[in-house]
This record gives structure tokens, C-alpha cells and sequence, in this order.
């Protein structure tokens, strides 16, 4: 799962001159909380297996949420925080209702908060070997159903080519998946199939589409294997702000809602 390795690759990134500093100090608390839930969560798998469907397992894994809300909050912008705090103080089957909501969306909501409580759950079950009991549909991952957040470009086993695969929002989970096809419309027409580079962030690029609008991040890991590609998505938040400006919308959000 690496939580802890994504939170020291934030806290690295942070202290770059020039980079999305509150931003990324932000994401290294983010993974520690998960991180610390993760290990809470494997524990109780331990204890008596979890099933890998939420609704299912939610009784058990509520509990932990208000800690998790309140290492979230201390570190989060003052909006995010005072939305934690409430939440921590929410009856029980409002919380639970509000968690199987977003268990069952196919697409990050702006329900931010709900989306990271899930990740370390979903990421244990699923590397767990459970079946996660969600839709798989075409273009999502086949481990947990959920949408794509990256693109990850990797040297290709025994070629000189560059494989791509996409990154998982919800369990982290990477795979395969062709070089030129939109995993959200599945359009296949280079021609319609623009990417865009920056030069401030030459290993990061835009891969989008001109059918849905749609756009992923892509991340090359092929000529410098250090970044860890959702925390290094978000040290060139700007190219999603160029995008977005260009009537592109991300097919799911990063880490940090973005």
C-alpha cells in the first residue's frame, strides 16, 4: 500500500523552492492518517476477516473514523478542518450512510473527507485478496472497480518501448491499458487524442480527449524512476489548472481532491 513512502516523498517535495509547498505538506499528513488507519484496519482483518463489502464490514470500521478525522483536521485548510470536526460529532448511521454513498459512486464526488476514510479500507481488503464488492466497469480498475486517477509510463519488460498504465483513486492499484484509448469513452483516434507537455514539468504530461473532454495526468517513470507518481501529481497542479482552463475535466480527482 506504501502510505508511509507516499508521505515521505510529500514532505521531500515540500521543501523544493518553487513547489505546491501547503499543498504537499498537506497530502504527507493526509498519508500518515491513512497510513495509521491502514495499520488499524489490518489489524481487524486480522482479528476476525473482513468480507470486502462495505456495507458488510462498515459496523466494524466506523469506530475508527473519528480518529482519522482528527488527525486529518489538525493538519487540513480551515474549510476542510471545521468540515472534519463535524463530521466527528455525526450520529452513527449518518456517517455510515454518508460512507456507503460514496462506496458506491463510480467517480470521486466532492465528498473528500469520505473518499480518504475508504482508501485505507479498500487498499487492505483488496491487497488482501478479498473480492471488493464493487461495479467493475470497462476503463476502471480490476482489482476494486474504481476510476483512474493517472496515467504511469513505465519501460516496457525486455523493449524499448514505454508501457502505459493507469493508477487506480481508490486502492492504488495499477494496470495495463492501451497506449492511445481514452479509458472513459474508449475513443481510439490519435487525432483525437491530444497530449500536452510544460517545460517547467517535462516528465508530466496531459493525455486527453477531444470526444469526452475528459483528461488524464501522465506521469514518465521511464527515464527517472524516483517520483511516486500521485504525490509528484500534485507538485504540477498546474498543469490541471491549464487543462481545466481548457475545458478539460479530469477523469478523477487526485489525492488531494484536485
Amino acid at each position: 500500500m506504501g502510505f508511509g513512502r507516499r508521505a515521505a516523498r510529500a514532505a521531500e517535495l515540500a521543501g523544493v523552492p518553487g513547489a505546491a509547498t501547503e499543498l504537499l505538506g498537506f497530502a504527507a499528513a493526509l498519508f500518515r492518517a491513512q497510513d495509521r488507519l491502514a495499520a488499524a484496519v489490518a489489524a481487524l482483518h486480522l482479528d476476525q476477516p473482513l468480507s470486502g463489502r462495505f456495507e458488510a464490514d462498515a459496523d466494524r470500521i466506523l469506530p475508527l473514523l473519528p480518529s482519522f478525522l482528527a488527525a486529518l483536521g489538525a493538519a487540513s485548510p480551515p474549510d476542510l478542518a471545521e468540515e472534519a470536526a463535524r463530521r466527528r460529532t455525526e450520529a452513527g448511521d449518518v456517517a455510515r450512510g454518508r460512507l456507503v454513498q460514496a462506496w458506491e459512486r463510480e467517480t470521486s464526488t466532492d465528498d473528500f473527507l469520505s473518499r480518504a476514510f475508504l482508501r485505507p479500507y479498500v487498499a487492505t481488503v483488496s491487497a488482501s485478496g478479498l473480492d471488493v464488492g464493487r461495479r467493475h466497469l470497462p476503463g476502471h480498475c480490476p482489482r476494486c472497480g474504481g476510476a483512474p486517477m493517472l496515467s504511469v509510463r513505465r519501460a516496457a519488460a525486455e523493449s524499448e518501448a514505454v508501457a502505459r498504465h493507469l493508477l487506480c483513486g481508490l486502492c492504488g492499484e495499477e494496470w495495463p491499458y492501451v497506449r492511445v484509448k481514452c479509458p472513459c469513452c474508449f475513443e481510439e483516434d490519435p487525432g483525437k487524442l491530444p497530449s500536452f507537455q510544460s517545460e517547467r514539468h517535462p516528465g508530466v504530461r496531459v493525455e486527453a480527449c477531444d470526444t469526452c473532454r475528459r483528461y488524464l495526468k501522465s506521469i514518465d517513470l521511464s527515464v527517472d524512476g524516483r517520483p511516486v507518481p500521485e504525490v509528484d501529481d500534485l507538485a504540477s497542479v498546474s498543469i490541471d489548472l491549464w487543462a481545466q482552463q481548457e475545458g478539460y475535466v479530469r477523469i478523477e480527482p487526485g489525492v488531494a481532491g484536485m
